[in-house]
């Protein structure tokens, strides 16, 4: 199985574990998976000056990075980044994730989070995604698909970071193995 069909399966692993959708077909799960993850590969959010907060507190918080709109802001949690790169150490990902790549990463995903709150930019995502809340006739409501933002965000920041995996694969083992350390 390659890097890209795996990364796949984590995505829809993220979309079936977020509450909306216990008991849809995992092949639409798929399907959005795919979609999400094509579409955020594909963003081009312009560069926008954006204000970088460097802090503590994001592994008790479980967070690596979060973006606030007003003002924009991305704050990044340290104690995780220098988590997350020893993580990659410690597996041998480091021909994935090269050295500095966390942090490089974390700002894109944050930035393509920035990108998918503008309405034109939703929209679109939404009629790429193709899930329907209303129809009259020819016309059409898409609506919101959970979780598909994030998937969009990660497939971006791959991208834009040249990454060899998706940086899902980060944030699911960083869970797993943040949730080992404290249950010791």
């Amino acid at each position: 199985m390659s890097g890209r069909d795996e990364d796949l399966d984590l995505a829809v692993r993220l979309l079936a574990g977020t509450p909306t959708h216990e008991g849809r077909n995992p092949l639409l799960l798929r399907q959005w998976a795919l979609v999400a993850s094509e579409f955020g590969s594909r963003m081009t959010p312009p560069t926008l000056p954006v204000s970088v907060v460097e802090q503590d507190g994001g592994l008790a918080a479980g967070l690596l990075a979060r973006y606030r709109s007003r003002p924009p802001v991305v704050e990044i949690y340290v104690d995780t980044v220098d988590r997350t790169e020893r993580l990659i150490a410690e597996r041998g990902w480091r021909h994935w994730f090269p050295e500095g790549s966390v942090r490089a990463a974390a700002l894109a995903h944050e930035q393509a989070h920035g990108w998918l709150h503008h309405a034109h930019v939703r929209a679109e995502f939404k009629r790429a995604l193709g899930h329907t809340a209303l129809r009259l006739g020819r016309r059409r409501l898409y609506a919101h698909v959970a979780g598909a933002d994030e998937l969009a965000a990660h497939a971006y920041a791959r991208a834009a970071c040249g990454l060899g995996r998706s940086p899902l694969l980060l944030t699911e083992a960083l869970a797993a193995a943040v949730s080992c350390e404290s249950e010791k």
